[in-house]
């Protein structure tokens, strides 16, 4: 459904513009029973631009794809899927990264909260495919965020549980916003558009009680505690 998915990738933007304004992304159409036409992957590819992102490759699935990824053009970037779903049970395979930003992330400016802004309380477990949003406040989830769910706050994330997806703080450009979880095992995590992914992530901090925030436009983690 072409017009769908531009309409969520447009939200999206909308929701965390410091993070995905013009993020290239990678299209993966690897879960569909049949490889679409050319012209259905033209049509995606156009509404993907219309809604602010900038598709740059598919992802490697069937030689189909690869031809589709000739006729539109595009590389194949073979291992990127794998990097985003755990060698464990099916229910726990994480969606592909919808963007992955290549170009430096602007510099965040910085934005007040209100000072009446409550944060947002979620009791329930944020599974994969899930997206959970914070508006305006701080996101407080007294459970895990599984491997490809994702949350986001304008504010700042706190994680009474293990992090195994995605978290974004300060959506709206708020450079004070941090993240703070229980245990850490991110596949992404970012504040006001400044990011880091899994595989650039400390593996000292794996399984750690850890906190996340901007030091001077760049992105500080360290074990809480220490």
């Amino acid at each position: 459904d072409v017009a769908r998915l531009g309409a969520e990738m447009a939200e999206r933007v909308q929701r965390a513009p410091k993070m995905f304004e013009r993020a290239a992304v990678v299209v993966d159409f690897g879960y569909l029973s049949a490889c679409p036409s050319v012209e259905t992957a033209r049509s995606l590819l156009a509404a993907l631009r219309d809604a602010g992102v900038l598709p740059v490759a598919l992802a490697f699935g069937t030689t189909e794809i690869e031809q589709l990824a000739r006729s539109l053009e595009l590389p194949l970037l073979a291992k990127f899927r794998t990097q985003y779903e755990p060698s464990s049970t099916p229910a726990e395979i994480a969606d592909p990264a919808p963007a992955v930003r290549t170009d430096p992330a602007p510099a965040p400016a910085t934005v007040e909260k209100p000072a009446a802004a409550v944060s947002m309380l979620h009791t329930q477990p944020v599974r994969s495919g899930q997206q959970l949003y914070a508006a305006g406040r701080d996101l407080t989830l007294c459970t895990g965020v599984g491997a490809g769910a994702e949350v986001i706050a304008d504010g700042s994330i706190h994680i009474y549980g293990a992090l195994r997806g995605r978290a974004l703080a300060g959506a709206q450009g708020d450079a004070s916003a941090r993240i703070f979880c229980r245990e850490f095992h991110a596949e992404l995590v970012a504040i006001a558009g400044q990011y880091r992914v899994m595989e650039e992530l400390p593996d000292e901090l794996r399984g750690r009680a850890v906190q996340i925030w901007l030091d001077d436009g760049k992105l500080r983690l360290e074990e809480i505690g220490s």
